[in-house]
């Protein structure tokens, strides 16, 4: 038997042979459409804090932010989503600062709509920035987070959002019936074109330490967990019920981006080659688009390399 010319009849690495072939019929893609980049905001003026956890990554008051989303606009990144790290004097057990329509969110959703009105801006619905405890709702005597008197605070606070003229919330807590109730809320005040980014499936994750620490609520969180309300790690049948009517967009959480971080530093990995295959990862199991820390990097990688996953 004449091997050479016999087997194999089918030969799938010619599909691979040159990097116009594999760019020619390469499934998924990622593009600058597709980042989101998530952002820390402060009090304060000429603020500038780094986040030891996340390197790369700092706190910013608004003065400093602003030039940040000037970047954003300028590489095509169409939304910048906002956390707030609040002034822990300004932290109770019931959150309440975070409907405050003159805190520190609403203030930064203005500044940013007056001065880029064409960038998307998109806040976090949530509690635990908020809260003397570190949980994302509010307790009962037991230390039980309680669901529906949670859910009324959230729609405040989406509301609160609203009026400051954010484009999207996105409510990370994990309550039930929350999306429905801030929906039904929205329009019955006007807000018929606030967006909302429903994190349909959010687990209890160790990968949120780093996004913790950052937000200033590791400490107040303790020992505590989020396990009775966000979803087990153990579970996707229930993470895919939760997602099935939803565009679907996932987040690079905090812990993955360090990982990565630490490991190019260390000179274990090539940071711009595994920051690209991580995003492209993401599009390969089905996401419409990916907020990530990488955002800003990842930007100026696609738009100085026609192909940057053959460019190291």
């Amino acid at each position: 038997m004449n091997l050479h010319t016999t087997y194999p009849q089918t030969r799938l690495r010619r599909l691979r042979r040159d990097d116009f072939t594999r760019r020619l019929v390469r499934e998924n893609n990622v593009t600058v459409d597709d980042l989101i980049y998530p952002v820390f905001v402060h009090e304060g003026v000429k603020k500038r804090e780094a986040v030891a956890s996340m390197p790369g990554v700092e706190r910013l008051s608004l003065d400093l932010l602003l030039p940040v989303a000037e970047q954003c606009v300028k590489l095509g990144i169409p939304v910048m989503a906002l956390f707030p790290v609040i002034d822990p004097s300004l932290k109770t057990p019931d959150g309440i600062e975070a409907t405050n329509p003159k805190g520190l969110v609403p203030r930064v959703v203005q500044a940013l709509k007056k001065e880029f009105p064409d960038l998307g801006v998109m806040t976090d619905v949530a509690l635990d920035p908020f809260t003397s405890h570190g949980q994302d709702g509010l307790l009962d005597d037991t230390g039980y987070i309680l669901n529906d008197p949670t859910v009324e605070v959230l729609v405040q606070q989406a509301l609160t959002q609203a009026n400051a003229g954010v484009d999207i919330v996105a409510p990370s807590d994990m309550m039930d019936g929350r999306i429905g109730a801030i929906r039904q809320a929205l329009e019955a005040h006007g807000h018929i074109h606030t967006r909302i980014m429903a994190y349909s499936a959010k687990y209890a994750s160790a990968f949120y330490g780093p996004f913790r620490d950052a937000v200033g609520s590791a400490a107040n969180l303790g020992k505590s967990n989020k396990k009775v309300y966000q979803m087990d790690a153990g579970n996707s049948d229930e993470a895919l019920r939760e997602v099935a009517m939803d565009p679907t967009f996932a987040y690079q959480v905090s812990g993955e981006y360090a990982m990565l971080k630490a490991a190019a530093q260390n000179g274990w990995l090539d940071h711009d080659a595994v920051m690209m295959e991580s995003l492209l990862a993401f599009k390969r199991a089905g996401a419409d688009g990916v907020l990530t820390y990488f955002a800003i990097d990842a930007a100026k990688r696609l738009i100085q390399h026609a192909d940057p996953l053959n460019s190291n």
